[in-house]
């Protein structure tokens, strides 16, 4: 390819670093020659999708030679009912990462400025990257919460996003709604807030800041959900975000017409719809979290309290040593450096027999760890 063509690329675009999700199960199994491996890196629900999801896959199959709806207009109306919000307040995308990307679209250019929490997910950065725009990332306090005040004086006149993700990942931390309330009053009114609420679903906390009531109540928010987590179509993209009608809008005219397939369109409406699997889900990784904490104590650690389906901790340790030793074991985690976390590792939590597997491994490798210091 010429230099002349490469001098056309928009120079702001070579700042930005490929996202590193976690390691595929097949590629951990082929790097390594293992028939047996774990994954515990991407946050992912271990149960499977619901099996009316499944039923309606299957179902839907025979119709993938037709193009999706492309306003999703029986799955906004399935998310209308369940969260009583209008249908134009609603847009869905090919994930979050899609919606994000919406989002910045609509909002940034250059000089332009969002405000993040740090470390929190990497793709908000990508958002503003993408447009040219600068990220303000402001570092979360000594025990993982969000410093309210300091992310209000990070705003400026060029402020155009704001994100908070709760629970945050990857700390796992979460926003409280007398927190919440206290913060959205006294943002300026020309910033938009983003809610992110992947994890909405797993919270069992009842003081946890629900967006949607202060959406309702006309403040500046757009709360964004997912498909991939609670309700397992993480390998189906898609995502949602609910916000005001004209925000939502003006969104809408940088999206791509089919920008969620049929199959997730059709999987997603019968998700919402069986209560038991997501019940099911939670008492899960309840019982999973509780594993995971009680075995890590006794090998003397201590997990971040977490609201979500992962955990963090503090090993004290290489990160990436004991992650590359992890999978050389066929145990998938997170390493913590990627992630603003050097010292830690994330583990998804999975199925209880996983969980005492990572528990047993990570004993292992630890010991090797510390002896090859």
């Amino acid at each position: 390819m010429s230099e002349e063509i490469l001098n056309n690329v928009r120079k702001n675009l070579f700042a930005i670093k490929p996202y590193q999700p976690g390691k595929p199960i097949s590629d951990v199994k082929r790097d390594y020659g293992l028939s047996d491996v774990i994954k515990l890196g991407s946050n992912e629900n271990p149960l499977g999708p619901s099996k009316l999801a499944q039923q309606a896959i299957a179902e839907a199959l025979q119709g993938v030679n037709r193009y999706p709806d492309p306003g999703a207009f029986s799955l906004k109306e399935a998310l209308s009912k369940k969260h009583g919000v209008e249908t134009k307040q609603i847009l869905v995308g090919n994930g979050s990462d899609d919606t994000i990307k919406l989002i910045s679209e609509t909002f940034l250019q250059q000089g332009a400025e969002i405000v993040v929490p740090s470390p929190s997910f990497s793709q908000y950065w990508f958002g503003a990257q993408l447009m040219d725009a600068t990220t303000v990332a402001v570092p979360l306090t000594a025990d993982f919460e969000y410093d309210f005040e300091a992310m209000l004086s990070a705003v400026t006149a060029s402020t155009k996003l704001l994100y908070l993700c709760s629970p945050n990942n990857p700390t796992g931390n979460y926003i409280r709604q007398a927190d919440l309330q206290a913060f959205l009053d006294r943002v300026p009114a020309h910033v938009l807030v983003i809610l992110d609420e992947a994890y909405n679903e797993y919270v069992v906390e009842n003081d946890y800041a629900q967006g949607i009531d202060f959406l309702k109540q006309g403040y500046n928010v757009i709360v964004m959900r997912t498909f991939s987590k609670m309700y397992a179509l993480a390998g189906l993209r898609l995502g949602y975000v609910m916000g005001p009608a004209e925000v939502i809008d003006a969104i809408n005219r940088t999206r791509e017409p089919f920008n969620a397939n049929l199959l997730a369109q059709t999987a997603a409406i019968a998700a919402l719809d069986d209560a038991d699997h997501v019940e099911a889900s939670r008492k899960q990784n309840r019982e999973g979290m509780q594993r995971l904490q009680a075995g890590l104590e006794k090998l003397g650690y201590q997990l971040l309290p977490s609201q979500g389906n992962f955990a963090i901790f503090n090993t004290g340790l290489d990160d990436q040593k004991l992650f590359d030793l992890l999978l050389r074991e066929g145990v998938i985690v997170r390493s913590g450096t990627p992630l603003g976390l050097p010292g830690y590792l994330r583990v998804s939590i999975g199925l209880l027999e996983e969980v005492d597997r990572f528990l047993s491994v990570f004993e292992k490798v630890v010991s090797s760890a510390v002896r090859n210091v």
